[in-house]
């Protein structure tokens, strides 16, 4: 039986090689086809170019070929025919060796694109495996072979590649062995090879080293801050630096970070990870940014909260300062520092205080809502993708007014801080929209380019930060390392202190950015083990968005990312006032509900994205996953099976609940349509084993009984559309 199957294994080899070629010889004798010419008949040449695109698998890869025909001129009607073919899917072992086969393939963008987001599904050790066996067996009989001398070259390539652009990779593994047996087996008579090889071995040295004295190399990030001397802290000393120079300083911390950012770790199958046992080093570089974010809105809170013995008129001048720093971030391309002023500037604890924004200048508020609009989440945040578009590469930014000439010198180049969030959320959507894997079980490469295509984007803005050049102010950074952190709760005592509660507001119109008030993260701060900055306790946008990426924040681009919810005590936010008609045209964010809108819609079935968790004992993971209005129950179970690295076809197995409020569940028909029979309380889910036992304190509800249908919003769906 073995023998007659590998006959027709070879048989349909045979078959497609031979197939391949009628159809390029027919495609070629097409264009080479030539009638004779006729004095009384006008011959056209058109120089069109004609592209047959196919898939073709062969042993374990799926690759998308192309044939490319150009017609003949008039001085040459012979057409050249071209065939380029790229991987769309393929088993793990087959999308690594082709490492070595992408160029001569006409798949020229593979190597990059495979070092970039390979950790989506793979581990480095695991690829270096892979290619030292093939290292071990190589093609061709003799060194001086054609055939040889090219996969040599190919090798140095991928690896040449790998070490310049991700040395991290090698130096992050555990041990030296694997290293130790890949230097030998490069080529021996290149220089390039035995350049190579002198690299990996120093690693491999380190890395000995590291295992011998291992507190020698704690604190690879390299993120590390002082903790803040609160009894040096002076509030209203902001006022005597110049708007210009606290931007400039701001600018600096930022772009540090953001030329260091690794932009792998954006990626979202690495980031909905990094609340996992045993992941709590993973996306240090993102953390990082998250923390500088937390620490500038929480700056902005305490010197304008802090001392709340100013009258109004004083006070004012504070948010005239801070609004004169945004605009300052502004003319510097530092979108990161600037949503963070903004932000804060939006939170409860200030946009609450009527008195102080009634004493506010009216052009300083009127520039405060210009910068706002730049983060408005219409059309998935439009304005500021547009901007990034214009501004990232350019030498300066887009504005025409007095700050770009009078400030700063423009005879130094500007880089672009991006606002990371955006890059995230496109990430995470991504990650859970598009499978990981085809039906048969392949790895989907073509989610892997789309990854790429992103973080194409954040490098590109990183080359343009690289050459910048900063000095350093020392008497701003002690007073900016001196601020204290402000939890939620302390910031609105502090906040109901300057203006008891219960007076009306002045701002009525609707919010152009909405930022919804952030839970008590103190709880959840635990989960995040071995990242104990108390700057995650900072009542911020990034925390519901960038830094833990929770469900708090509106985002039509994302709906929710996957955190763990280990902490069981959530208290409720203060309660917003309710606007008035305002007496000053202040168009600012107000705080929303607790329950943000998750839907997405397009032109095709309705959408959401929930998340869900399995009834384990290791741990409340939770995975987020798309559900359409055509979606059952059986299919929605399947795929977090499958999003929980199970067996997917044991959905029979299991129920899905959803969980509400105040711990109540809501079981779901085995056979119902999951879009429809669940609430719109909550996008919390439990994947339950049948027959397992409800947990105290709980009472199962009927669809009947409590299911509502969500309103869902149009522009989700042409979102979804637009990316996918």
């Amino acid at each position: 039986m073995r023998e007659n199957g590998e006959n027709e294994k070879s048989i349909q080899t045979f078959l497609l090689k031979i197939s391949r070629k009628i159809r390029d010889c027919y495609l070629s004798g097409l264009a080479e086809g030539k009638a004779d010419p006729s004095p009384m008949k006008t011959t056209w040449y058109c120089p069109l170019d004609l592209s047959t695109v196919v898939e073709e698998e062969e042993d374990g890869v799926i690759y998308t070929v192309v044939v490319k025909q150009q017609h003949g001129t008039p001085n040459s009607v012979t057409s050249a025919v071209s065939r380029s073919q790229c991987v769309k899917a393929g088993t793990e072992e087959k999308l690594v060796l082709h490492l070595l086969h992408s160029f001569a393939m006409g798949d020229s963008s593979f190597i990059t694109i495979f070092l970039s987001t390979y950790r989506s599904f793979s581990c480095t050790g695991r690829v270096l495996d892979i290619l030292t066996d093939r290292l071990e067996n190589p093609p061709g009989e003799t060194e001086r072979s054609h055939i040889r001398q090219s996969f040599n070259r190919a090798v140095c390539t991928v690896f040449s590649t790998w070490l310049s652009e991700y040395p991290e990779d090698f130096k992050s593994l555990g041990e030296p062995s694997c290293l130790l047996r890949l230097a030998p087996l490069f080529p021996q008579d290149s220089s390039s090879a035995a350049d190579l090889r002198a690299r990996l071995l120093r690693i491999a040295e380190e890395l000995s080293e590291k295992a011998l004295l291992p507190d020698s190399h704690r604190d690879q990030s390299g993120f590390t801050s002082p903790l803040p001397d609160t009894s040096k802290f002076e509030p209203t000393c902001i006022l005597g630096f110049p708007a210009a120079l606290i931007a400039e300083q701001l600018t600096k911390i930022e772009t540090e970070l953001f030329v260091r950012l690794v932009p792998y770790h954006c990626l979202g199958s690495l980031w909905s990870q990094r609340d996992k046992k045993g992941r709590e080093g993973v996306c240090w570089s993102v953390r990082a940014t998250i923390r500088q974010f937390n620490k500038l809105a929480n700056a902005v809170l305490a010197s304008c909260l802090w001392p709340t013995n100013l009258r109004s008129q004083q006070r004012a001048r504070l948010l005239e300062k801070w609004i004169s720093v945004a605009e300052e971030c502004r003319a510097r391309k530092n979108f990161s520092s600037l949503y963070a002023i903004v932000s804060a500037l939006q939170s409860n604890p200030i946009h609450r205080l009527r008195k102080t924004w009634q004493e506010t200048d009216r052009e300083a508020v009127r520039r405060y809502e210009e910068l706002s609009e730049i983060f408005s989440e219409k059309d998935n945040y439009s304005q500021s993708r547009e901007l990034l578009k214009e501004e990232g590469t350019s030498k300066f930014a887009n504005i025409d007014n007095r700050i770009n000439n009078k400030h700063f010198n423009r005879s130094n180049a500007q880089g672009t801080v991006p606002y990371l969030g955006i890059f995230l959320t496109d990430l995470t959507m991504l990650d859970t929209a598009v499978k990981d894997r085809l039906d048969n079980g392949y790895i989907n490469f073509d989610k892997r380019r789309r990854e790429f295509e992103v973080l194409a984007q954040i490098r590109l803005l990183q080359s343009s930060c690289k050459n910048c050049v900063f000095t350093s102010d020392e008497a701003f950074t002690q007073w900016y390392q001196s601020v204290p952190t402000l939890t939620e709760e302390h910031s609105y005592r502090l906040s109901s202190e300057i203006e008891a509660p219960g007076e009306p507001s002045p701002r009525g119109l609707t919010p152009t950015v909405i930022i919804t008030q952030c839970r008590d993260l103190s709880n959840s701060r635990s989960s995040l083990t071995g990242d104990s900055d108390s700057l995650f306790d900072f009542p911020s946008p990034v925390n519901h968005l960038l830094s833990k990426l929770t469900k708090h924040m509106r985002s039509p681009s994302v709906s929710c990312l996957d955190v763990d919810t280990s902490s069981s005590t959530i208290e409720s936010t203060p309660a917003t006032l309710t606007p008035t008609t305002p007496t000053k045209s202040h168009r600012r964010s107000v705080s929303c509900g607790n329950n943000p809108t998750y839907n997405i819609q397009g032109s095709g079935p309705d959408m959401q994205i929930i998340r869900i968790r399995m009834d384990l004992h290791d741990g409340n993971l939770y995975r987020s996953i798309l559900v359409t209005s055509n979606d059952k129950t059986p299919t929605v179970i399947s795929s977090a099976l499958e999003k929980h690295n199970q067996d997917p076809k044991q959905t029979s197995r299991y129920e899905l609940i959803q969980l509400l409020p105040e711990g109540k569940e809501l079981v779901i028909p085995a056979t119902g349509n999951v879009f429809y029979a669940m609430t719109s309380s909550s996008v919390d889910f439990l994947l339950r084993r049948k027959g397992g036992n409800t947990p105290l304190g709980s009472s199962p509800l009927s669809t009947e009984s409590s299911a509502t249908f969500p309103r869902i919003k149009a522009k989700g769906r042409r979102l979804v559309r637009t990316l996918f």
